[in-house]
């Protein structure tokens, strides 16, 4: 047991473990200033215990994807059921909990036998990851703007009431904001999945705009995440970016580099003798 204690506390850099404790330390601190009311008929103390192990839970998911671990969809898959479980109390951001039950809950696990597959064959506990072509982000970006008018929409117009909401006016702001993100979200998850550096810059993206979202429903404390969250993405779009040009010219992932077998040639030597020769 310590010596699993051991290695986990050395797996993580300096670096690394101040952001992790620093932003932990965050969290409580602003919980506990500003600590959670009662909602929909459901105790602060309650809501603040959640929202604090949603935190904790999260960015040490981020930290693992930022250093390129498999294991960080399996944690994932605790937070997701957390943010469903935040989604319904509030009865708030159901565009987040669609993406969160629908998407995010499977993504996870199929990210996670994915990225199995792909183990750097140098160092297991690192995945192979790579760049997106831009023919790709244009459709991904088309997507996001189409789920986002849509999905805004429905949920303007049609999602109950909620204490959460001052007015009207917010509750159509933060419908389409949350539109907006979970529409981020499910394009980082796909761009997760087929370990594409760019996830990091589109994940920056929903973060700055879940701050916004935050501030207008009065969660301050996921505010602390989504600060934690942007620090990383820049951690981890530098340290993947990093990672494939070192490899760029040492290609690792079989899924899309595959040497070349040799083939065997058959010739006819000055004896009339038929001899075996290798040609790539």
């Amino acid at each position: 047991m310590e010596s699993k204690i051991k290695y986990l506390w050395n797996y993580f850099t300096t670096y690394e473990k101040i952001w992790f404790f620093v932003f932990t330390a965050l969290t409580i601190i602003v919980s506990i200033i500003i600590p959670e009311e009662t909602t929909n008929g459901i105790s602060g103390t309650l809501l603040t215990v959640l929202y604090l192990f949603n935190v904790i839970l999260g960015i040490l998911c981020e930290l693992l994807t930022s250093k390129q671990s498999k294991w960080s969809f399996f944690i994932y898959i605790f937070v997701e059921i957390l943010e469903i479980t935040k989604f319904i109390l509030l009865s708030a951001m159901f565009s987040s909990m669609i993406v969160s039950l629908f998407f995010w809950l499977p993504m996870h696990i199929i990210s996670f036998i994915s990225w199995h597959k792909h183990e750097d064959e140098d160092n297991k506990e690192v995945t192979v990851v790579r760049s997106l072509k831009p023919w790709h982000a244009t459709i991904l970006f088309a997507g996001v703007a189409i789920w986002t008018a849509g999905m805004g929409y429905i949920f303007a117009a049609y999602a109950p009431d909620s204490e959460l909401f001052s007015n009207d006016a917010t509750k159509v702001a933060v419908s389409y904001l949350d539109a907006c993100v979970s529409a981020l979200s499910i394009a980082n998850g796909i761009l997760l999945y087929f370990r594409f550096k760019e996830n990091w810059m589109v994940w920056l993206a929903a973060s700055i705009l879940s701050i916004v979202v935050m501030a207008l429903t009065g969660l301050w404390v996921f505010i602390v995440l989504q600060l934690g969250y942007i620090t990383n993405t820049i951690y981890g779009y530098l340290k993947w970016t990093k990672y494939i040009k070192e490899n760029q010219n040492q290609p690792k992932d079989d899924s899309t580099n595959q040497d070349a077998k040799p083939q065997e040639v058959l010739t006819t030597d000055a004896n009339g003798e038929e001899t075996s020769l290798q040609k790539n």
